[in-house]
Parts: C-alpha cells; structure tokens; sequence
C-alpha cells in the first residue's frame, strides 16, 4: 500500500485523458455538463434577485438651492 508503480499513474493518465481531453464524446458530454450547470448557476441568481428598481437621477446644484431656501424659509417664518 505505498505509492503507485508507473502501470497505475499511465492508466489513470489514460483515464484522465479520455474523460477530460482530446475530441471525444466523453469530454463533449463533460462539456455540456459544464454547461448546463453554468445555465442552473444563472437561472438561480435571477430568480433570488428581485427587480432592481432605477436610480434617481441626481439633482443638479441649482435645483437643490430653491429647495433649501424655501424649507429654511419655512422654519423661520
């Protein structure tokens, strides 16, 4: 039970190869995978996230002033 000869490290190679590598149908199939769990991921975040609604749009400094000057205008008078 120490480490692996070279016959195990080659097969798992092979393995690895087959599953993850070159253009056969196996790696197709992992790719699609990949795909549709990268879909789900997605689906799922839009669905927890309620609509975000627009930001206001900043005012500008002149429209705030006449805003200011009446409310303090309000508290004095």
């Amino acid at each position: 039970m120490g480490s692996f000869s070279i016959w195990h490290w080659m097969l798992f190679g092979a393995v690895a190869l087959l599953l993850f590598g070159g253009k056969g149908k196996i790696s197709d199939i992992m790719g699609d995978v990949a795909k549709g769990v990268k879909a789900f991921k997605n689906g799922m975040k839009d669905e927890d996230a309620p609509p975000a609604a627009p930001a206001p749009a900043p005012r500008s400094l002149d429209a705030r002033l006449p805003a200011a000057e009446t409310a303090e205008k309000e508290k004095v008078g």
